[in-house]
């Protein structure tokens, strides 16, 4: 085995990993503060690339530029979304809560199909093709940009949740939603805004890809997968865990192309999905079985 490969390959995936951490730290932060699993994720995320992508055309800024922008709008999309959806089904049975999200997925999925069309589309960014040498290894610089500020994106949702007013309440709220509204914390509130930052964060992940891969409108199902698999990795409403499991998944995607054909990428990520709720289902960094 190339060794030179092997660290090739351990680079990118830790690079596309801190990509997987934030797209699942949405998903982790939603379910942590209304323990309702968001059905949308992926779709919400298609749709902030393909804002992005019309900015760029239409305006010539780069993703990266326009990534505030981007997470603004679907922030008010998911705001939106939990005010006249997900509040109405919060104490409904959880087979019940699917339903409604899903559909808000396919909604979403045919706006994104009615909008653009079918065609994969993909922006020819300045940074496209910049690579960075470190002796042998090549290292792309948009993954490499996409990485750092997705671990930044993620420090800075950790310090809003610790350190602002806002963050408290949501904590609040997560942790005694009756005990909240006692103490005068409009919970409702609350929930829309948690829905919908976790909605921006995976809003921000989506620009970070956008230079990295084609975008279609089929694409959310595939992401709402990766999502779920780096939360159950990482524990469920555990965020530090959605970053270490989209880490590890990352790497293992990436690493096992030096056995398994790129096709199979898949199949790792679900047998890695099976192992761990067979032996560990709360998760790596989560609390008690």
């Amino acid at each position: 085995m190339d060794s030179n490969l092997a660290i090739q390959l351990s680079i990118q995936g830790i690079l596309l990993g801190g990509i997987y951490g934030l797209i699942a730290l949405g998903l982790s932060l939603i379910f942590g503060v209304m323990g309702v699993i968001n059905f949308a994720h992926g779709q919400m995320m298609v749709m902030a690339m393909y804002v992005s992508y019309w900015i760029f055309v239409l305006l010539g800024l780069d993703p990266y530029l326009s990534l505030v922008i981007v997470a603004a709008v679907i922030f008010v999309l998911g705001y939106l979304i939990q005010a006249s959806v997900v509040n109405r089904i919060l104490d409904f049975p959880e087979a019940m809560q699917v339903l409604p999200l899903v559909s808000v997925g396919l909604i979403l999925e045919n706006l994104a199909l009615l909008f653009w069309g079918p065609d994969h589309r993909s922006p020819q960014t300045a940074l496209s093709l910049k690579t960075l040498w470190i002796g042998p290894i090549m290292i792309d610089v948009s993954r490499l940009i996409a990485f750092g500020l997705a671990i930044l994106i993620t420090i800075l949702i950790f310090i809003l949740l610790k350190k602002t007013t806002i963050g408290k309440r949501i904590r609040a709220a997560a942790d005694n939603r009756t005990g909240a509204i006692l103490v005068g914390i409009n919970v409702d509130r609350i929930h829309n805004v948690a829905f919908a930052l976790g909605a921006a964060t995976t809003a921000a992940a989506g620009v970070l890809l956008l230079p990295l891969m084609p975008i279609s409108p089929h694409m959310g199902h595939d992401f709402t997968l990766t999502a779920f698999i780096v939360v159950i990795l990482g524990g469920m409403g555990n965020l530090i865990g959605a970053l270490v499991g989209g880490l590890i998944l990352g790497v293992a995607e990436s690493v096992s192309t030096l056995f398994l054909p790129a096709t199979l990428k898949h199949a790792v990520s679900f047998s890695i999905l099976i192992i761990i709720m067979l032996f560990r289902p709360q998760g790596l960094l989560g609390g008690k079985k």
